[in-house]
C-alpha cells in the first residue's frame, strides 16, 4: 500500500501532484479520502473536479503519466471518536506545558466516564474470552476492541511468548518506538512517550529512505524500516500499522541479524501480502503482536501501542 498527502492550496505537493506520485511507484487504484471533519464544498466539488469527477460520482478514472488509473472516491474521515482523543491527548500536553493541566479535568472526567462504560460492555461481550486467556494481554485486547467496535480481534490478536513483559521493559527502559507511516505515529499517546523517555520515530519522508526506495525499486516503508535498522533498532519497539512490505523488510533484517527488536508489532490490513507479512513475522526468534489474516490497520496498532505505554507507566 502506498500512501500519499495532497494539498488543495497554499502547501505542496499538490493532489495531483500525490497522486502522480503514488502512480508513479506502482499505485494501480487510487483511494482518495478527505482528512476532512465534515463536507465542504472542497469534498463535494473541488476535489472530484481535480479528479476528473462529476458531484457525487464516487469511482472513475484518472489518466496520469499515459497511464488509466481507477479512482475510488471516498467520504471526507469525519468527525471521529478517535480523533477527540488526539485532539484532547494534545490539549492536555500543551496546556501542562503552561501549567494549565487542570483547566480540562472536567473535560477528562466525561471522557473517562465513557471509556469506562465502553470497557463495561466489551468486559461482557468478552467475558468467556478473557476467563482462558494471558492476563497480560487482556487490557491490550480491550483497548483494540474499543478502537475497532469489533469483538472479533480478541481471537485475531496473536501474542508470542513474553511479548508483553519485552515491550513494558523496553518502554520502562525509554526505547525508542519505529513506526511505519506518520498515520501510526500521530495516533501514539506522545504525552506517555514523552514521560516514560522514549521517542516515536517514522522515516518514510527522510532524503535516504527516498533515495532507497528509488534505487532498489522497493516500496518507501520498506526502505524506511532498512534506514531505521542502520539507525540501530536493537532492544527498540516497531509498530506496523500499514505497510506489509514493511513488515516484510522487518523479517529480513531480524533473519540477516542485522537487529534484534525488542518486540514487532504488526497489524497491517489488506488482500495483498498482509496476512503472509504478518504470517512472517511470527517465525521470528523476537517477541511479536500481530493480527492473523487479512484484517488489522493502523488503528489496531495504535491502539496495541497505547495500551502498552498506559500498562508501562502503571
Amino acid at each position: 500500500m502506498i500512501v500519499k498527502s495532497g494539498f488543495m492550496e497554499l502547501s505542496s505537493p499538490s493532489i495531483l501532484e500525490a497522486v502522480s506520485s503514488a502512480v508513479e511507484e506502482g499505485a494501480e487504484k487510487l483511494v482518495v479520502v478527505p482528512v476532512l471533519l465534515a463536507n465542504s464544498r472542497h469534498t463535494t466539488e473541488d476535489i472530484p473536479r481535480l479528479l476528473r469527477m462529476k458531484k457525487g460520482q464516487s469511482h472513475g478514472t484518472l489518466r496520469i503519466k499515459e497511464r488509466e488509473v481507477q479512482v475510488v472516491y471516498c467520504n471526507p474521515i469525519g468527525a471521529d471518536p478517535r480523533l477527540a482523543e488526539i485532539l484532547l491527548d494534545r490539549a492536555t500536553t500543551a496546556l501542562e506545558n503552561f501549567g494549565l493541566g487542570t483547566k480540562i479535568d472536567s473535560m477528562n472526567d466525561a471522557g473517562n466516564e465513557i471509556f469506562e462504560e465502553s470497557m463495561c460492555i466489551i468486559r461482557q461481550l468478552l467475558a468467556k474470552d478473557f476467563e482462558v486467556m494471558d492476563p497480560h494481554t487482556v487490557p491490550i485486547v480491550e483497548r483494540v476492541v474499543h478502537a475497532t467496535a469489533e469483538p472479533e480481534f480478541a481471537r485475531l490478536l496473536t501474542f508470542s511468548k513474553d511479548a508483553v513483559k519485552s515491550g513494558l521493559a523496553a518502554l520502562r527502559d525509554g526505547a525508542d518506538i519505529v513506526a511505519d507511516v506518520k498515520m501510526v505515529e500521530s495516533g501514539i499517546n506522545a504525552r506517555t512517550v514523552q514521560r516514560l523517555g522514549s521517542r516515536v520515530l517514522t522515516y518514510t519522508d527522510d532524503e535516504r529512505t527516498i533515495s532507497l526506495a528509488d534505487r532498489m525499486k522497493i516500496t518507501r516503508t520498506a526502505a524506511a524500516m532498512q534506514i531505521a535498522a542502520a539507525e540501530g533498532l536493537d532492544g527498540d519497539i516497531v509498530i506496523i500499522g500499514n505497510s506489509p512490505t514493511a513488515a516484510l523488510a522487518v523479517a529480513d533484517i531480524v533473519k540477516r541479524n542485522v537487529a534484534r527488536p525488542a518486540v514487532v508489532i504488526a497489524t497491517p490490513v489488506g488482500f495483498v501480502k498482509a496476512a503472509e507479512s504478518k504470517e512472517e513475522i511470527s517465525t521470528l526468534p523476537v517477541p511479536y503482536i500481530i493480527t492473523r489474516g487479512v484484517k488489522g490497520g493502523s488503528a489496531v496498532a495504535v491502539a496495541i501501542m497505547n495500551a502498552l505505554l498506559t500498562m508501562a507507566r502503571q
